[in-house]
């Protein structure tokens, strides 16, 4: 909007030269960080003040880890203060003309309002199950489809017109027209290694890396801070993809498909690490509120449709390794209680609980010592996937 602001200054009154600094990404990025962040830590008060109000604490399973049950009753839902700060801090600063960024913040706040039907539910309605596991798949599946089914045309067009277009095109040809080189999946740490996924296989891709980033930082979200500032790092990482990917000249140079437009995304994603910086004052040990489902599920979904975008789905995966490993602990327990429990008649565990972060406090780390040491996985992967710009 601001950007727009400038861009009409400047025809009533050229003289206002200094207005030209609004047509740089990274000045907008800055600022749209250090909004978002202010934002944040001046309603952070307000809001957890509101959920208390409300009572809307979080229950603490009685099974869990012992030391969390003093954490019973702490707000919860505070995602949206994170969805505030990004929501009003990328719709000042980036240009609204911009298809991309309408898609993630789109795709975040559908993510966003599955949690909070959850989250409402849970809490608000004492309904222990929240939403039940097949409606919520439903309603994220219905999301992830839609957005997996545009990206595959905008991302190979340039335009609106161009995406209908390429569309039409793929319809009337018996839905067997193929994608430009650019939606391919690239392999990373390789010069020219791509795999063409046609139609359908980048809708399932991108639908299954939506869905699955968005559910695996829900799984995350268990500790005080861990799973918020892996998603600021992951998303200021991607945020860099973002910014190379949409310029001609480092795409060109760094081997990596030209998009144009996906730059602007960089604005996105200096938001989200602001909101997400600014909840983490709030968040940090011992908690004064949890982001809960409205927020794990909607910046999860961004981080996914970020990775989508850029094209960079396979970096997504190693940068985010927490979140994989996290998804994974779940997975791994849940099939192998099931298949001991069929096979021998009592359930049988792999890890001492599940997600994988709760199997550590089991085995003796302190709460605080597991969220610092994930928080330096995290920024060492990132640093491997930042790599992968450059080894090639």
């Amino acid at each position: 909007m601001l950007l727009s602001l400038a861009q009409w200054l400047l025809t009533l009154e050229p003289g206002w030269g200094f207005l030209r600094i609004f047509n740089y990404i990274t000045f907008r990025a800055v600022m749209a960080a250090l909004t978002a962040l202010l934002i944040g830590l001046a309603f952070g008060p307000w809001v957890i003040r509101r959920l208390t109000e409300m009572k809307i604490g979080q229950p603490i399973r009685e099974y869990g880890v012992q030391q969390h049950l003093a954490k019973s009753g702490t707000p919860t839902m505070g995602g949206v203060l994170i969805l505030i700060g990004i929501g009003v801090s990328t719709l000042l600063w980036f240009d609204w003309s911009n298809r991309f960024v309408w898609v993630v913040m789109l795709v975040t706040l559908g993510f966003g309002a599955i949690g909070w039907a959850d989250d409402w539910r849970k809490v608000v309605d004492k309904n222990p199950e929240g939403m039940r596991s097949r409606e919520k798949f439903f309603w994220q599946t219905l999301i992830g489809l839609v957005a997996a089914l545009y990206l595959a045309f905008s991302v190979s067009e340039t335009s609106f017109l161009g995406v209908v277009q390429l569309f039409y095109r793929w319809v009337a040809s018996g839905f067997s027209t193929s994608l430009p080189p650019k939606a391919d999946l690239l392999v990373p740490f390789f010069k020219t290694v791509s795999y063409p996924l046609g139609v359908f296989g980048f809708i399932g891709l991108s639908f299954f890396v939506i869905v699955g980033t968005s559910n695996a930082v829900n799984f995350t979200d268990g500790l005080d801070g861990l799973a918020i500032m892996p998603v600021v790092m992951v998303g200021s990482a991607l945020g860099v993809f973002a910014y190379v990917t949409g310029s001609s000249v480092f795409s060109r140079y760094l081997i990596l498909p030209y998009i144009p437009g996906a730059g602007e995304l960089l604005i996105f994603c200096a938001a989200m690490a602001g909101a997400g910086l600014a909840f983490l004052w709030f968040n940090t040990h011992p908690a004064q509120v949890f982001m809960g489902d409205v927020g794990a599920l909607a910046l999860g979904g961004g981080l996914g449709t970020l990775a989508v975008i850029t094209r960079q789905e396979i970096v997504l995966g190693i940068m985010g390794g927490v979140f994989v490993a996290e998804v994974l602990s779940v997975m791994i327990q849940v099939s192998w209680f099931k298949y001991t429990k069929k096979k021998f008649g009592s359930g049988r565990r792999i890890f001492k609980m599940a997600p994988l972060h709760h199997h550590f406090e089991k085995s003796g780390w302190k709460e605080t010592q597991v969220v610092v040491r994930f928080w330096i996985i995290t920024m060492l992967l990132c640093l491997v996937g930042l790599a992968s710009l450059k080894l090639r």
